[in-house]
């Protein structure tokens, strides 16, 4: 008897029963190809891809170095236990990495497989290397949802609630971000910067003596928090802080690293010079194969003993060889150009709708830095309005074929396109936007 062919709608019944509720999800469309900036459907349907899988598909969909070098390995060997062996694209993908660091100094790497799990390997890392118990976070932060990295998340209560308590010994301070410290939008970024500064010191202080902290996790671009980027400022204050108390300062680039803010890491772009203790990197390191990592230097990595990091599938062999190839694509730096003009021509359509008459104020701030830009709204001035402008333009550009997120617990929509999306796609995808937020301008 053959077996019936189900269609879209039979998967999307399909999941509704037995997916975990848990996972959220934006749509139901079932995706059955994705190339470059595009994602089809089952239903045939097109639509013009400004997420990115989240930040992870940096060199577009199937990429066709990627997808060669994944397959290839699949033919040689596709799990080769970390804890067993060494293979091939495991050492080439240290060997690729080390020139592209901030720093030097960070020449010892430990693969794992999500973000979520570096920051775990991060936390573990400060924490025995310096003796020390406990670490600070900022507010608006997303560090991941496991226990560890829960702990360090506070863009919102999503992530944790009904799991406390959390992971003990975690402080947290102000961001250099307005709302952070209860100001207005247009407040001078120095002012912003030393106020954050101010609360960090007071942190300090009242109710944690720096002696006793191991580390300090930091964004260069606060992700889920808004696509707030850390002034430059504040990070090298940061720096001088951690090396007058003996703090590992750890810089979580696992949204922004590979190119998403123009240079291969966010450090390069926003604070050149800035050394980094411990780096964590994920998302656009394997173009979508699960991979991540925690980089710091050897003289630290080696303070833990041999088997207190390790993973069944840490490493995989298929995932650093994909890896391997993009990594070769982002070293010709070709990708530097690109994001350059589209960051510039997304930037400067997105404050000409700042300013226009027709969207009626409702754009805030418009910010960000390379292919990683945030648009946040200002509240209705209804009170009996509890519906944000962000998830119902969102809801509009999905119904004229544009995928965007939002995020942060602000009203902000965020783009996060792949490096290599065309000005043709770029036109589109604004087009599609101004067309939504006029609408929801007009609806109020």
């Amino acid at each position: 008897m053959p077996v019936p062919v189900k269609t879209s709608a039979d998967w999307q019944a399909f999941a509704k029963e037995h997916t975990a509720r848990g996972l959220g999800r934006m749509h139901d469309m079932v995706v059955v190809k994705g190339q470059g900036c595009k994602l089809y459907t089952m239903d045939d349907k097109e639509y013009l891809d400004f997420t990115a899988g989240i930040g992870v598909t940096n060199l577009g969909h199937c990429h066709p170095a990627v997808t060669a070098a994944a397959a290839a390995q699949v033919g040689n060997i596709v799990h080769a236990q970390c804890q067993i062996m060494l293979s091939v694209p495991y050492l080439q993908l240290i060997e690729r990495l080390l020139p592209m660091m901030p720093d030097p100094s960070l020449n010892s790497i430990y693969f794992w497989n999500s973000g979520t799990e570096a920051i775990e390997a991060a936390i573990k890392i400060s924490r025995q290397s310096t003796g020390r118990p406990y670490v600070i976070t900022f507010q608006g932060a997303y560090h991941g949802r496991t226990a560890g990295a829960g702990a360090l998340t506070r863009s919102k209560p999503t992530f944790t609630r009904k799991q406390g308590p959390v992971m003990p010994g975690v402080y947290v301070t102000a961001y250099p971000y307005w709302h952070s410290l209860g100001l207005p939008v247009d407040t001078p970024q120095a002012t912003v910067v030393e106020m954050a500064k101010k609360q960090l010191d007071l942190l300090f202080l009242q109710q944690v003596d720096p002696r006793e902290v191991a580390a300090i996790f930091v964004e260069a671009v606060q992700g889920e928090g808004g696509y707030v980027p850390c002034p430059p400022e504040f990070l090298f204050y940061l720096r001088s802080v951690c090396d007058t108390h003996g703090i590992k300062l750890v810089v979580d680039e696992v949204q922004t690293g590979f190119g998403r803010t123009g240079k291969f890491f966010a450090l390069q772009t926003i604070a050149p010079g800035l050394r980094p203790d411990i780096m964590t990197i994920a998302k656009g390191l394997a173009n979508g194969f699960p991979l991540s990592g925690v980089v710091c230097n050897k003289e630290t990595m080696d303070m833990l003993e041999g088997g207190s990091l390790g993973g069944t599938y840490a490493g995989n062999a298929v995932s650093c060889a994909a890896a391997v190839a993009v990594a070769d694509v982002l070293a010709t730096r070709e990708f530097e150009t690109n994001v350059a003009a589209r960051s510039k021509q997304m930037f400067d359509i997105l404050r000409k709708l700042q300013q226009d008459s027709a969207t009626k104020g409702l754009i805030a701030e418009v910010r960000g830095v390379g292919l990683m830009i945030g648009v946040e709204f200002r509240q209705s001035e209804d009170p009996e309005k509890k519906t944000k402008y962000g998830p119902r333009i969102q809801s509009k550009c999905f119904d004229k074929g544009l995928l965007i997120l939002t995020t942060s617990c602000f009203d902000t929509i965020r783009f996060v396109p792949a490096l290599i999306v065309t000005e043709q796609e770029v036109a589109q995808a604004m087009d599609i936007f101004s067309s939504a937020l006029r609408e929801v301008a007009l609806e109020g």
